[in-house]
């Protein structure tokens, strides 16, 4: 790890995009440019003498890998490739520096060419909009820190002291700052992280610190990190949705003022927008600039777009604060959660990067996803030994490889108004424990995974006549009950030990592999006891330590995020989950959309898809089998239906998409997302191309009938422009059910058809003609 002292402007490149920032003076850090690539501005041709000498400097790699301070100030001559000083040392120019010469100069200049006026009846000095805007400086927007000591401090005025930048040596194109700086008057203490990681997102975090020695305490009402976004950016793109109808799409104009997503659920929440998107008029998944925010973060949290009559544009976010939930006593500090900004031209660049970034981390799921059969549709509160063995002999005869016992397992947990917190096997069903169980799917081949709902609590239940000052309360009532459930406060030291204790010895007990940990409430008056303080954030905070644990005693489990399907879905779950359950909903026609919007910050591995009933649970509505199976084929496969109940040929059609799908998952777990912008709302195009674009697979999905007939050119977006393919229908996906008296030419020839990439993205195949809620596949190999 390489570090320097940087003031200035400072240039951050990633494929694609940069991040310039505005580091000069005192005050906090300008966004001057976030988006496009502005490409390599410091190359200006060979012979070119500059000046390289800067305290600015940015530590960068030499040719003996170490920063050449001393040769800083003599003048270099540009080679077209590097840096060549008077004693011919060569050093590689830093990709993102601040420094004297033509690169200073060229930053200047920006700085310059989008300098805002003085206007009439406004500041006599232009207002900078800083990554933490402060009112002192003239912003009259939302402000970044709110808060107050005693109703006095209100307002921050923060001096840089330092800023520093690191370049990781494994990660060659990760570059960070770190800005500390002080408020002497207000005696708080600031730290700005941000980050521009190698997949193109902006990552950025801050951490407030009460300097005062004294008796009062500051009391932290908010803290919100932007990025600005650019006049151009005119319509705004949000989900929202609720239990099993979630991530549903909602656009509008950019108007001037200010579009508030707040969360106040105590968990992410079905409605939540996963990304608070701004973009050019008409932006789609191919086509736009688009600048859109993450908030990593499971508890409350808010999201905004704003924009003044001054001309400023911005998204922001943060956590939301419940009244005096932070409170800082001489000394602490607060850290935010991570909010990460994405940029790209079309929807499907701007999320690539997430997953990009998602499949970078160390510990992310890299052994292929098991195909997984969860008993909850099957059986629901209705277990015993005989059925389940026969359900897993069934998984096993399909090619699944993990079972998974959902709820009614435990103490008392004969329907949903009891037992919830006495997590002891219930000896009632389960005379000799769950071993039977686990050593009959064992026996099969298949993992074992058990359903955990650990942060709630029935009043119905042991654990809650013992210990009713466990649960959250603001005092003198409990809190309408959701689920006939209560939510035990897990900032009790001894509701967490109890917790962990139980966990870990069921894990350690059966060799669990897999846990399904659910949270199917809201947190309404979430307090903590006896005081009745407000608790979202140290439930929050709690949990993850929690998990994280668990998973320290447990490195090879896996835990799966379900919170009422798709409620407790952000990059802060993620850090310590290894997938979501996308929706409790799993109609394939509404998981269509579900898992074509959370695919907008997750890649598909980590979206749980399973093929459900016939008839769907949710919904009563009946589905063929490929397009139940053809629409979980785009994530981590399972299966939710009893299969005991379904016959032969059902299970051997289920056994060639489970086949299909473990020959297709190297491909569809690491390749690149794309979406065609198909003009025909009825007829939704969506793929995976591989890494080095030698292979794609493609769905053609009728997700309703359409006007037109038949149905017209399809393009396929993402392959090389310039290789060839061989395209044509794949199999188990290759039944092209509809009105039609025959299909498209090339859909019947054993070869398919062979053609370009461009060709493929600018003219497209023809479709063939299905009838509502069916899908084909299509899959393109190169020549």
């Amino acid at each position: 790890m390489q570090t320097g002292a940087a003031r200035g402007h400072l240039h951050l490149r990633a494929p694609g995009t940069s991040l310039v920032l505005d580091c000069t003076g005192d005050r906090l850090p300008r966004v001057l440019h976030w988006g496009d690539d502005l490409g390599d501005i410091a190359a200006t041709g060979p012979g070119r003498v500059l000046e390289v000498a800067s305290s600015a400097h940015r530590a960068g790699p030499t040719a003996s890998g170490a920063c050449d301070r001393k040769a800083e100030d003599q003048p270099r001559r540009w080679t077209g490739r590097t840096w060549m000083t008077p004693t011919t040392q060569r050093a590689r120019v830093p990709d993102a520096v601040g420094q004297t010469g033509l690169l200073k100069h060229a930053l200047a200049e920006l700085a310059t060419a989008g300098a805002a006026r003085q206007m009439s009846n406004t500041l006599d000095l232009p207002v900078p909009l800083s990554l933490l805007p402060e009112h002192s400086a003239g912003w009259l927007g939302t402000p970044g820190l709110t808060g107050h000591r005693d109703g006095a401090d209100f307002s921050t005025a923060f001096t840089v002291r330092s800023i520093r930048t690191v370049r990781m040596p494994d990660l060659p194109d990760a570059h960070a700052l770190t800005v500390d700086a002080v408020d002497e008057h207000a005696r708080l203490g600031l730290v700005l992280e941000i980050e521009l990681t190698p997949s193109g997102l902006v990552r950025q975090r801050a951490t407030v610190t009460n300097r005062d020695t004294g008796e009062r305490p500051y009391v932290l009402d908010g803290l919100l990190l932007t990025l600005p976004v650019p006049a151009h950016a005119t319509e705004l793109l949000d989900l929202t949705g609720r239990h099993v109808r979630e991530r549903s799409p909602q656009r509008h104009e950019f108007t001037l003022g200010t579009h508030l997503r707040e969360n106040r659920r105590g968990r992410t929440g079905t409605d939540a927008t996963l990304l608070h998107l701004a973009g050019e008029r008409g932006f789609g998944f191919r086509t736009g600039q688009v600048w859109g925010l993450h908030v990593a973060w499971s508890g409350n949290h808010r999201t905004l777009a704003e924009r003044t009559p001054a001309g400023v544009s911005l998204l922001g976010g943060g956590e939301t604060l419940l009244p005096g939930e932070v409170l800082l006593t001489g000394g602490k500090s607060y850290t935010s959660p991570w909010i990460i900004g994405s940029y790209g031209h079309g929807l499907d660049e701007m999320a690539g990067r997430f997953h990009q970034q998602l499949r970078a981390r160390t510990h992310h799921p890299r052994r292929p996803r098991p195909v997984t059969l969860n008993t909850w549709e099957a059986v629901y509160f209705q277990q015993d030994l005989g059925r389940l063995t026969a359900l897993a002999d069934a998984a096993a005869e399909v090619g699944a490889e993990r079972f998974v016992l959902d709820d009614g397992w435990f103490k008392g947990r004969r329907h949903d108004r009891a037992g919830l917190g006495d997590w002891y096997v219930d000896e009632t069903v389960w005379p000799e424990g769950l071993r039977p169980l686990v050593d009959h799917v064992r026996s099969l081949g298949l993992e074992f995974g058990l359903w955990v709902e650990p942060e709630m609590v029935n009043p119905d239940s042991d654990l809650a006549r013992a210990h009713p000052e466990w649960i959250l309360a603001t005092g003198g009532r409990l809190p309408p009950e959701s689920r006939q459930q209560q939510v035990l406060d897990l900032g009790h030291a001894g509701a967490y030990d109890y917790l962990l204790e139980r966990l870990d010895a069921l894990v350690t007990e059966y060799d669990i592999d897999y846990l399904k940990w659910d949270h199917n409430r809201d947190l309404v008056e979430a307090g903590h006891s006896p005081t009745g303080a407000a608790g979202v954030h140290a439930q929050t905070s709690a949990a993850y330590r929690l998990l994280d644990e668990l998973r320290s005693r447990h490195p090879e489990l896996e835990i799966e995020s379900c919170s009422s399907g798709g409620g407790r879905i952000d990059l802060g779950i993620l850090e310590r989950t290894d997938r979501v359950w996308t929706s409790d909903c799993i109609d394939a026609l509404e998981r269509q959309q579900i898992q074509r919007w959370t695919g907008l910050l997750l890649p598909p591995e980590l979206l749980g898809a399973h093929v459900g009933s016939p008839v769907a649970h949710t919904t009563g509505r009946a589905h063929t089998l490929d397009f139940r199976a053809g629409t979980a084929l785009f994530g981590h496969f399972g299966v939710e239906w009893d299969l005991t109940a379904a016959d032969p040929a059902e299970r051997a059609r289920l056994a060639e998409w489970v086949t299909a799908y473990k020959e297709l998952r190297p491909l569809l777990h690491t390749g690149t997302v794309v979406h065609g912008d198909h003009p025909d709302p009825a007829l939704w195009v969506h793929g995976v191309v591989s890494p080095d674009r030698s292979r794609a697979l493609y769905a053609l999905v009728q997700t309703a009938t359409s006007v037109m007939s038949p149905a017209g050119q399809v393009r396929l977006p993402g392959l090389d422009a310039d290789a060839r393919y061989r395209v044509r229908p794949y199999r188990p996906g290759d039944r092209a059910e509809g009105p039609h008296r025959s299909d498209p030419l090339w859909w019947g020839q054993a070869d398919g058809v062979e053609l370009t990439g461009r060709m493929l993205a600018v003219a497209g195949v023809r479709a063939p003609t299905l009838f509502p809620e069916r899908l084909v596949l299509v899959e393109a190999r190169g020549l």
